[in-house]
């Protein structure tokens, strides 16, 4: 497996998400909702994707980052519904309880991100580790 092509597939993600929060920091509500769709839309299309590879390997690691894929398209949308539900019935005080939310839940995806981060390195050092390990085993029972 080459590892250094994921991981810089990861690293471009991430900075086209860097990008993307700190343009849309400076977007007016209308064009951050267009931004929300878009994103949505690519979510779902890689959760597509996530389905179709995951049913095809089969292995409880792809289930498994399919449900966290999951969980983060279902907690979008919910943020979506409930955006699009209040309009213009909120006052400032609940749109600002509402922010506050949506930071929280941005500030927790962050720290799942960074975990999926950590828990890649161990992941990927074990895989390396295991295939050294049979590399190992294979030449000294079928030495050169």
């Amino acid at each position: 497996m080459d590892y250094d092509k994921e991981l810089e597939e990861v690293r471009v993600k991430l900075a086209d998400v860097q990008t993307s929060v700190r343009v849309a920091a400076t977007e007016t509500h209308d064009q951050i909702q267009v931004r929300i769709n878009e994103a949505q839309a690519k979510l779902d299309r890689e959760t597509k994707a996530a389905k179709a590879q995951a049913d095809q390997a089969g292995d409880q690691a792809q289930e498994q980052w399919q449900k966290v894929k999951a969980d983060a398209a279902a907690r979008i949308a919910k943020a979506k519904r409930t955006i699009d539900h209040r309009g213009d019935q909120l006052d400032a005080d609940m749109a600002e309880s509402d922010a506050d939310w949506a930071e929280n839940d941005a500030a927790a995806a962050i720290d799942f991100a960074a975990y999926a981060v950590d828990s890649a390195r161990v992941a990927i050092l074990d895989a390396i580790d295991a295939r050294a390990y049979a590399k190992q085993k294979v030449a000294a029972v079928r030495p050169a």
